[in-house]
């Protein structure tokens, strides 16, 4: 199935505009302490990379990455998590911060916080980008929030769909092409 971009839900100004309102109060929660924020590839880098310019220099910023997939190459979750990259670093002890592009159904993030949260981290947070909470199967509970979307299909800012957009630096919604 094709897909073509429909329309700009968040701008690029609304997207740093956020990014650096968030910042601000990631800095204030964890000024002077370490904090491991760790990247659920692929959709979060764009957001990472923003996020930790944005925290600044009195938070002592780790970055780790994991890999974990239940999309596939289509537009809904399968509900079965898998990890294809596990983080590089222990997080026994030190505060973690979850970057995360999209909440959706929960399903992944759920997963992700109980196999995080079993490796005893001092705290452990949630800061997602875009959530839709219209699609939530488990109920998640973030600290950090960017925007709350509607229940569309959405791509740009790392997002994707068949790995095709996550270089657009807005939030767009996007309709399949039936030809």
């Amino acid at each position: 199935m094709d897909y073509r971009l429909d329309k700009v839900l968040i701008s690029r100004e609304e997207i740093q505009k956020r990014i650096k309102e968030l910042g601000e109060q990631i800095a204030q929660d964890y000024k002077g302490e370490e904090l491991i924020c760790v990247c659920v590839l692929t959709g979060a880098f764009v957001f990472l990379s923003d996020m930790v310019r944005a925290i600044g220099r009195e938070v002592d910023v780790k970055v780790d990455f994991m890999v974990i997939s239940s999309y596939g190459s289509g537009t809904q979750s399968s509900g079965v998590v898998q990890i294809h990259k596990d983080l590089s670093n222990s997080i026994e002890g030190k505060h973690v911060l979850i970057i995360e592009d999209i909440i959706d159904s929960g399903l992944s993030l759920s997963y992700l916080l109980k196999l995080l949260g079993d490796r005893n981290p001092k705290s452990l947070n949630v800061c997602v980008c875009f959530d839709k909470p219209d699609r939530r199967k488990k109920e998640i509970e973030t600290k950090y929030t960017g925007f709350v979307i509607p229940d569309e299909f959405v791509v740009g800012y790392g997002l994707d769909v068949a790995e095709k957009y996550r270089h657009l630096d807005a939030l767009y919604s996007v309709k399949a092409v039936t030809e």
